[in-house]
């Protein structure tokens, strides 16, 4: 009999009750998942992280006192394996591009699907990016809402940078951009997933990134992501 892997453990911050109540009911219905603690802002988030080392913690991107891009920035800095994604509402998009400045693994909305939260944090717990769709459209939204001439120079830039890279890793990029593993992309390109590793870190080197989500941003403002990304 195959034993089951061991369930992806998931901490939880967020100053609503009823916000982490209603995550935590989402995650409940995984058996794959399971939530090791609750927070309701980001100090007890930080304490937390060390004290249950989750593979993941989810925070909600504005709390009192301590932030959740502040306490994204200093879990990745005192339990470096625990992978965060960030909860946010529209109209959060100057503390999106903070959180990706800061190392954040993935975005989510909080009106999100129930199904995207549970693919997101499997996405993160097996080393991927989890860009929600609406996150990446409203990022890049943002950027252009700005003068135009400057959107389309980082658009022209964005494409640029991506063009500098092999025909291999634009593929890599691409699905990345969409939210796979690099286990899926290796499914999907039918390569050793090794050597996507080996390219990602490549990809994130030559375009000036420090992470998958940037990345992601790169891919999807130059346009390379498929129509219908997907996090599973």
């Amino acid at each position: 009999m195959t034993t089951p892997p061991p369930a992806v453990r998931v901490l939880i911050a967020d100053d609503e009750p009823m916000i982490r109540a209603g995550v935590r009911a989402v995650l409940a219905t995984d058996p794959g998942l399971e939530v090791v603690a609750e927070a309701a802002d980001g100090h007890q988030a930080v304490d937390l992280a060390l004290r249950h080392r989750p593979d993941v913690a989810v925070l909600d991107i504005r709390m009192p006192g301590l932030g959740g891009i502040e306490a994204a920035d200093e879990i990745r800095r005192t339990a470096p394996a625990t992978r965060v994604v960030m909860l946010t509402t529209f109209g959060e998009d100057d503390y999106i591009l903070r959180a990706l400045s800061g190392g954040a693994a993935g975005f989510l909305i909080k009106s999100g699907e129930p199904e995207e939260l549970i693919a997101g944090i499997r996405a993160v717990a097996e080393g991927a990016a989890c860009l929600s769709p609406k996150v990446a459209a409203r990022v890049l939204a943002h950027l252009a809402a700005g003068d135009a001439g400057a959107a389309a120079s980082r658009r022209a830039a964005a494409r640029e940078r991506v063009e500098a890279l092999t025909a291999r890793e634009r593929d890599v990029l691409a699905h990345l951009g969409g939210g796979l593993s690099n286990g899926r992309i290796a499914r999907r390109l039918e390569v050793a997933e090794g050597t996507v590793k080996a390219h990602v870190s490549s990809i994130l080197a030559r375009l000036g990134v420090e992470n998958r989500a940037a990345a992601a941003v790169v891919a999807h403002e130059a346009g390379i992501v498929p129509v219908t990304p997907s996090v599973t």
